[in-house]
């Protein structure tokens, strides 16, 4: 199979630039996770206690609905997932994505986009939704990371 797919969540459009570049640098189709319901900037307010990001980060079983899906997700065999840094994880709508499929066999690196921290408690966030796959550590880049960058990092997957 050897096929590759990188599937992004991106709020802001940051980590959008950053899988289109990994995509090309590595030859790879590119999936956008998109939730059914959009973020407007004021769910996107971490600084409110009542934005729909941060009460979504604070339930750990909080699902936001995706979108659309990969229609051919058993022909791929590495995935690399991206998305922004929330509270130190991924956001439980990239749980929703991978939990929508059967991963088993398949080999998952997480990638992300932060103002400042690094990967936190990712993978520990990220195990329970990919069962079967070969989770392995991601790596935070910044927004303009080059695709010679991101293709020598992606290689050793």
């Amino acid at each position: 199979m050897n096929k590759t797919l990188v599937a992004y969540f991106s709020a802001s459009g940051v980590t959008k630039r950053l899988a289109g570049n990994l995509a090309k640098a590595t030859g790879a189709d590119l999936f956008e996770i998109v939730p059914q319901v959009p973020y407007t900037d004021a769910d996107l307010n971490w600084m409110d206690k009542n934005s729909r990001s941060t009460k979504e980060m604070k339930d750990k079983s909080s699902r936001p609905a995706v979108a659309g899906k990969v229609a051919d997700m058993e022909s791929y065999d590495k995935i690399f997932v991206g998305f922004p840094i929330w509270w130190y994880v991924a956001p439980t709508i990239v749980n929703t994505f991978l939990e929508q499929y059967d991963l088993t066999g398949k080999t998952v690196v997480p990638f992300a986009t932060s103002g400042g921290s690094g990967m936190g408690r990712t993978n520990a966030g990220l195990a329970p939704s990919c069962k079967g796959a070969n989770l392995k550590e991601g790596k935070r880049f910044a927004a303009n990371a080059t695709e010679t960058e991101l293709a020598a990092w992606a290689s050793k997957f």
